[in-house]
């Protein structure tokens, strides 16, 4: 059992070598996209529930 375990982690060990990571340039580009991306999402979420929510007061009569 331990021996599977430490070849687990020397393979695991291997294959994290073998990545090829992105530079803290790359990182802080992909950073703020996902960031503003998610502003905008967040934005849009909000105005169609609220534009949904306007429209079943008008339909209900609230």
């Amino acid at each position: 059992m331990i021996d599977k375990v430490k070849q687990y982690w020397r393979e695991t060990l291997t294959e994290l070598s073998k990545v090829t990571w992105p530079s803290k340039d790359e990182m802080v580009g992909s950073t703020v996209v996902t960031i503003i991306v998610s502003l905008i999402l967040g934005f849009f979420i909000f105005a169609v529930d609220m534009g949904l929510s306007q429209l079943m007061r008008i339909v209900l009569g609230f």
